[in-house]
Parts: structure tokens; C-alpha cells; sequence
């Protein structure tokens, strides 16, 4: 399992302040939404020099204008970038050709997207696909964590198909339930960015993601 860091709703400077400390527990790197809305691709272009040797998502939730926004961040040096599911399937598949053609990846955010339309987006079979609970589910309807809808993954899994990313109130306590759901990517905002020590926080995520990991299943 990969450890996915996502900084959000915080200054490009402290993006990278905090990413510093918990670099080294984690393995790939998110700028978050917020920090792309706020302050462009210049954040995209501070955290990949940062850590270059880090795989930069670029969280830019693109509903349209797919192969522009795609292009846009994978010049500004992020690895991956992410696509609504609830986009038009054209965008979709604009975003996964750009990301071939560029030789990166896409993430496609299910994000308020039925289960029925979960094997459309499973035939994208170089994707990463994420079940993520969102940040007004989380703290306007207090919603926390994509266990629910894990059961729509399962049948889908197969060794060819996309890799699984877990989002949305992620914590060190709920860990242990990923041994049974087995992502291929744990996207942990909060528990560590706001923790009062981001490093320790990252280290015991990380060590409980490890301690789990044997137990899944290669994809």
C-alpha cells in the first residue's frame, strides 16, 4: 500500500513545510484542490521541486476541458492528476489519453458517483480509481470514512484492472479496517497535516499501513 499525503487549505509555504516533515513516511504527495484553486500550478510546480524524487498528484477534480487541465499539470511536474467519475465519459477518456500519451497517470475521484456506474470506470485499466468521502460530507453531514461503499469494489477487483485509492477522514484507528478492503493507496489529509507533530503522525500511519500490508491481495 502506498501512503498518499494530501495538504490542503494551507499556504503553498506551508504546503512544503509540511510535506518536509512527513516526506520521508510517506510515498506520494498530493496538492490538494484548495492549494490549486488558490494559487494556480505554481503550487504544483513548489511542491514537485520540493521533492522531486516524489510522486506529485495534482488534485485538480477536472469535470471539462480535460486534456488542457491534464496537460497543464503534468508540465508543471505532477505525476498524476485526478478526474471527477461524475464527468462526462468523453473528458474521462480525454484524461486517460493524455495521461498515456505523457506517460502519467490519471485518478478518477468517485466522488458522489453511483456504484452502477463503477464498471464503466473500472475498463480504465491503468487508472486509479478513489473512493472518497468529501470534506462538506465529512464536516457538514458527518459522513467520515469510504468503508460503505467498498462493497461495490470488491466484485470489480481483477490483477489487470485499476488500482483502489481510500480518501476522506482516514485516521491511524481506522487503518486496521483496510486489511479487509484492501486498497493499493491510502490518501491521509488531516491526521497527519494538522497533527501537532506531522512526522510522528505520518510515521505511525505508515507503520500501520506496512503492518497491513502483507495481507493484500496483488492487483
Amino acid at each position: 500500500m502506498k501512503l498518499q499525503l494530501a495538504l490542503d487549505r494551507m499556504t503553498v509555504a506551508e504546503a512544503v513545510e509540511t510535506a518536509g516533515k512527513a516526506a520521508a513516511y510517506v510515498d506520494w504527495i498530493e496538492v490538494g484542490t484548495s492549494l490549486i484553486k488558490q494559487f494556480g500550478m505554481a503550487s504544483v510546480k513548489a511542491l514537485k521541486q520540493a521533492f522531486p524524487d516524489k510522486t506529485i498528484v495534482a488534485d485538480t477534480k477536472t469535470f471539462d476541458n480535460a486534456k488542457y487541465e491534464f496537460e497543464m499539470s503534468y508540465d508543471s511536474g505532477a505525476d498524476i492528476a485526478t478526474v471527477m467519475g461524475a464527468a462526462p465519459m468523453v473528458s474521462i477518456e480525454a484524461c486517460a489519453e493524455t495521461a498515456a500519451r505523457r506517460n502519467k497517470r490519471v485518478m478518477i475521484d468517485l466522488l458522489h458517483v453511483p456504484p452502477s456506474r463503477f464498471p464503466d470506470l473500472f475498463r480504465f485499466q491503468d487508472a486509479i480509481v478513489c473512493l472518497h468521502v468529501g470534506k462538506d460530507q465529512q464536516e457538514l453531514a458527518g459522513e467520515f470514512q469510504p468503508f460503505g461503499a467498498a462493497e461495490h469494489l470488491h466484485p470489480l477487483y481483477t490483477s489487470r484492472g485499476p488500482k483502489i485509492a481510500f480518501a476522506g477522514g482516514i485516521t491511524e484507528a481506522s487503518i486496521p479496517r483496510l486489511a479487509s478492503v484492501r486498497p493499493d493507496v491510502v490518501i491521509v489529509g488531516s491526521a497527519i497535516a494538522k497533527a501537532p507533530d506531522p512526522a510522528a503522525a505520518a510515521k505511525s500511519i505508515s507503520e500501520s499501513i506496512k503492518a497491513i500490508a502483507g495481507k493484500e491481495p496483488k492487483r
